[in-house]
């Protein structure tokens, strides 16, 4: 997302290690930037294609925005499988 100008858009593919009994709510937010500070900085990142199994993160920019590269951090909260499995130390 170095050159061109214009929407772009990358998405990247997240597998939980376990699957929740249905689609959870996911929290995603970047953690890290590395932007040209010669032109606007625009980003947009959210989750999308939730499911029990997964999600994608989508990171979008637009404009002349020049990112070199970016870190997201992701926390979903969902229902377990069933009400039994619960394990707690």
């Amino acid at each position: 997302m170095w050159t061109g100008h214009g929407p772009r858009e990358m998405r990247r593919t997240v597998q939980f290690a376990e699957p929740f009994a249905a689609a959870p709510i996911v929290q995603v937010g970047l953690s890290m930037w590395d932007m040209d500070q010669k032109s606007n900085q625009r980003a947009d990142v959210s989750a999308d294609k939730i499911g029990p199994a997964g999600f994608e993160i989508v990171f979008k920019t637009w404009g002349d925005t020049r990112v070199a590269r970016v870190r997201a951090d992701w926390m979903a909260i969902g229902d377990a499988p069933d009400e039994d499995d619960w394990d707690v130390p």
